[in-house]
């Protein structure tokens, strides 16, 4: 994917394309609060027949930050707005991984026109409706070690448990890469939004827009029986990913890539399916 870089009246927004002969459908694939575009390249390779975009979310990589301290998805859902119009992006699956899930919903909400369908996967739920001790502890529960440990020490500890047990050492080194790439300010910033909004307020409003639920079948971070509970209370449909971890598109590219193809070409009319293992 070929990192690009866009200006936008907020700032620059810089993000990876994979762009496909016109006029090949769009995915838009938004990271979670650890990572950023580039985790998405081993995913990329799978899904031939779409344009992917994936971006660096505000304050990740060398995207502008968020003006607001306490943002909630919706802060993130208007600046994923501003940059898919400025691409002319008129319709589009969203995929949001973990954090990306609420953002993606948040977008669905207040731009129903742009998007044709959204994947939740390994859906971070949120703790909005949790205890103020409990909002804040999980605010700081990761930005401060990051400030306190430095990069590669925070990367050492937490990359691993992103992935499945007896994760590819390549995959790990993946994660650690993307960890490496974190700055502190934008990291607190979506920190805020976990500690302090919830999946559920979008979801409990949102269009009548397809939806699917995925999850990798060894995920210790948003385990699986919460993303299915999530899938069987908005009765949507829901798909295990086996033998992957919480970035399940990296421990497992090929199953993630068919299940992004069998819920997003029916919607999208892709031109070709997602490579087969």
């Amino acid at each position: 994917m070929d990192a690009k870089r866009l200006t936008l009246d907020r700032g620059a927004q810089c993000y990876r394309e994979q762009a496909r002969p016109e006029p090949a459908p769009t995915l838009v694939l938004l990271h979670g609060i650890s990572s950023s575009a580039g985790s998405w390249a081993k995913l990329a390779e799978r899904l031939p027949g779409y344009r992917l975009l994936a971006w660096d979310a505000p304050g990740y990589g060398d995207s502008h930050p968020l003006a607001n301290e306490a943002p909630t998805a919706a802060d993130y859902a208007e600046h994923l707005e501003a940059w898919l119009a400025a691409l002319g992006v008129e319709r589009c699956v969203l995929v949001g991984h973990s954090l990306g899930a609420m953002m993606a919903a948040a977008c669905l909400v207040a731009y129903p026109g742009r998007v044709a369908g959204v994947v939740l996967a390994d859906p971070a739920q949120g703790y909005g409706d949790a205890e103020p001790a409990r909002r804040d502890e999980v605010y700081r529960s990761r930005w401060t070690q990051l400030e306190a440990q430095g990069h590669a020490a925070y990367a050492r500890a937490r990359a691993p448990r992103l992935l499945r047990e007896g994760a590819d050492p390549a995959d790990i080194a993946r994660v650690e890469a993307e960890m490496h790439k974190l700055h502190v300010e934008g990291f607190a910033r979506a920190g805020w939004m976990l500690a302090n909004d919830s999946l559920g307020r979008y979801l409990a409003v949102a269009p009548a827009v397809p939806a699917l639920v995925i999850c990798g079948d060894e995920d210790r971070i948003t385990p699986p029986e919460d993303a299915r509970a999530l899938a069987r209370r908005l009765a949507l449909p829901y798909r295990d990913i086996p033998r992957a971890g919480h970035a399940s598109y990296i421990d497992a590219p090929a199953a993630f890539a068919r299940a992004i193809d069998d819920f997003a070409r029916p919607l999208l009319g892709a031109a070709a399916s997602a490579e087969k293992p």
